[in-house]
């Protein structure tokens, strides 16, 4: 059965951090690219950061800088560092797991994240 965990939203002032973790099992992570997507109210929901088997990172535009994503292949964990979070991060994230050269994809139930004052 597969199963993410995600962990670490939560409400923080604008200029704040957070991390965001999440735990996979019932795939065989390190075949996976694993990224991150959020969705906001309204709005469909898009890529914020993918990190690929080897370890190589993609962000979106509107996160360089200041979003970091990494993988444990060892843990069967990726996380999401965000620094310097504005009131436009606010959305549900959700952790996503694409089998490399597959249409095989998986979704987390997605965590909470509020940037407000």
């Amino acid at each position: 059965q597969v199963q993410f965990v995600e962990s670490g939203g939560g409400l923080v002032q604008p200029g704040g951090s957070l991390r965001l973790s999440c735990a996979a099992s019932g795939i065989s992570f390190s075949d996976y690219t694993m990224g991150w997507y959020r969705q906001a109210p309204g709005k469909q929901r898009e890529l914020v950061a993918r990190i690929t088997r080897l370890g190589v990172p993609t962000y979106a535009d509107s996160v360089k800088g200041r979003f970091t994503i990494s993988r444990d292949n060892a843990k069967n964990t990726v996380d999401l560092q965000m620094n310097s979070l504005k009131p436009e991060d606010t959305a549900v994230y959700y952790c996503h797991a694409r089998l490399a050269g597959r249409a095989v994809e998986y979704w987390g139930q997605g965590t909470q994240v509020t940037v407000s004052s």
